[in-house]
């Protein structure tokens, strides 16, 4: 028998945002994408670095 899974909704929860940002290598000079999942007041913050 199958085991069926149910998932619960968090009510603590922050809204979580998939941010994408192109950095250029050092040892080669192309840009790469480098890709992370921040919480959305922190997304200024990943800008910044």
């Amino acid at each position: 028998m199958a085991k069926k899974t149910v998932a619960t909704l968090q009510t603590g929860s922050k809204k979580m945002t998939k941010v994408i940002k192109m950095v250029k290598s050092p040892k080669s000079g192309a840009y790469v994408f480098v890709e992370k999942v921040v919480n959305a007041d922190d997304t200024d913050a990943f800008f910044a670095k």
